[in-house]
């Protein structure tokens, strides 16, 4: 689900192929992979770097319902994943938080960098799994120095226009649309002062990945 992982395992893949005679390069698929898990932004703060990238939510299909004098069977897709990666962490003085509630990073294996997920409801349709739990953007994403409990940075992502608009029409082209992306990302809006966290209980299926459902 986390692009860090898939792409880990499409190195492993492109590595069997060239050690079978194909001369693959990973570079040829760098465009799908920035198609497919688009960067939403990122952030320094004090040697510390922060990337928000797109990651897969599979949407549930639910039960059949009785619509439009046929029967239909509607698709759960409020919901939706992001990835943070993390550069220069350190994990006995530092902490991400999303909404104030501590993010399951894990090690990727390079020294201080941590990667996490970050699973979420975008938006509030008519129909939809556990109905009663509202939206959660815009997520504030805190960078938080455990030794002396302050945030000393962050950013704010909108699921859609900051201002509520709607947009009249498709984007032209792909420079539309990544700058529509990344006007939803805002590298300020974290926590001032003194600061109050949290963790939740890790759930054994998905240890990387914080489910705001559950808070």
């Amino acid at each position: 689900m986390l692009p860090h992982f898939v792409w880990s395992d499409f190195t492993d893949v492109i590595e069997d192929l060239r050690l079978g005679g194909y001369p693959m390069k990973m570079e040829w698929f760098n465009p799908h992979f920035e198609f497919r898990f688009p960067a939403c932004g990122e952030l320094e703060v004090k040697n510390l770097h922060l990337e928000v990238r797109q990651a897969l939510e599979p949407w549930h299909v639910l039960g059949e319902e009785p619509g439009g004098g046929a029967t239909v069977r509607y698709v759960d897709s409020s919901l939706e994943r992001l990835q943070v990666k993390t550069r220069g962490f350190v994990d006995t003085r530092h902490a991400i938080c999303v909404g104030g509630i501590n993010v399951p990073l894990h090690p990727t294996g390079t020294n201080g960098e941590y990667v996490a997920g970050v699973r979420y409801r975008a938006w509030q349709p008519a129909n939809c799994l556990q109905p009663t739990i509202g939206v959660h953007s815009p997520l504030v994403f805190d960078i938080l120095d455990l030794w002396n409990g302050r945030s000393i940075g962050g950013c704010t992502y909108h699921v859609m226009h900051p201002g509520g608009l709607s947009h009249g029409s498709f984007p032209v082209n792909a420079y539309e649309a990544e700058s529509r992306r990344l006007s939803r990302f805002f590298r300020m809006g974290h926590t001032p002062g003194p600061m109050q966290w949290r963790s939740l209980p890790r759930n054994p299926d998905f240890p990387f990945t914080l489910d705001l459902r559950n808070t």
